[in-house]
């Protein structure tokens, strides 16, 4: 009788413990997955304000961590210097710059962080100094310049090129390039404009040195495209890239 009790005892102690063993693991599990479901960080939404030796020089908008809505950039003396706009972190719409006194120096358009459209440039008084145009970041060649009085800036230097001709000794052909008023502020593609614009990325890059430039071309024995497209940018007396081109014939139809 004892030896029956004491089975039946032993076996209610294990049934128990596996009881309390089962519904410690259920417990466990239940607060690892409740563990793993985290609520994202929305980040900071607001204006946050920088500060170099206790003076503003910019504040941010913020959404959500992320730029969203205007910044601010200001002078030394506290005088607002740039403004942008930001959309879920990239630029949009039109960025200023300003004069010390508050009027507006440049103004740029930006689309999904790129600038698209065309750049205005300001005199102190107001008249519109320069207009540039750019797509989706690429150069438009023309350029609007004008004086304080509000006339349209003329006589842009051309593309100046000269030849050294070895052919018939070397099989070699020098092209050489300047710009016709001699400026030293320029350099030098090979290529040609791609739907209007200049992409430097699609253009090789000429070494040039105090505004001169030379490319080398030799003789191949085969029929080769007999032009080549020289682009170049130069530095304008406002500060601008004045982008021009030249389509050079060569006279030979096998040079490489």
């Amino acid at each position: 009788m004892r030896k029956i009790n004491f089975c039946i005892s032993v076996l209610c102690v294990f049934l128990l413990v596996s009881g309390c063993s089962g519904k410690g693991s259920a417990g466990k599990k239940t607060i690892a997955e409740t563990d793993t479901v985290t609520v994202p960080d929305t980040g900071y939404t607001g204006i946050k304000k920088f500060y170099s030796r206790n003076r503003l020089i910019k504040q941010i908008t913020f959404k959500n961590g992320v730029r969203d809505g205007e910044m601010k950039s200001f002078y030394e003396g506290g005088q607002l210097y740039q403004t942008l706009w930001y959309k879920n972190g990239l630029r949009e719409d039109s960025a200023t710059w300003h004069y010390l006194e508050g009027q507006v120096f440049r103004s740029t358009p930006y689309k999904h962080d790129t600038i698209d459209g065309t750049q205005r440039q300001y005199y102190r008084n107001g008249r519109i100094k320069a207009r540039i145009n750019f797509v989706k970041g690429k150069r438009v060649p023309l350029i609007e310049e004008f004086t304080q009085d509000g006339k349209l800036v003329k006589g842009y230097p051309d593309i100046l090129y000269t030849f050294n001709d070895d052919y018939s000794t070397a099989g070699k052909f020098r092209v050489n390039l300047e710009l016709t008023d001699k400026s030293t502020k320029v350099k030098f593609y090979r290529g040609e404009f791609i739907n209007g614009v200049f992409d430097s990325v699609k253009c090789a890059k000429i070494k040039t040195v105090d505004g001169k430039a030379f490319l080398d071309l030799k003789k191949t024995g085969t029929t080769q495209v007999n032009s080549i497209g020289i682009i170049a940018v130069a530095i304008t007396n406002f500060g601008n890239n004045y982008i021009t081109y030249k389509k050079i014939e060569l006279p030979y139809k096998d040079l490489k």
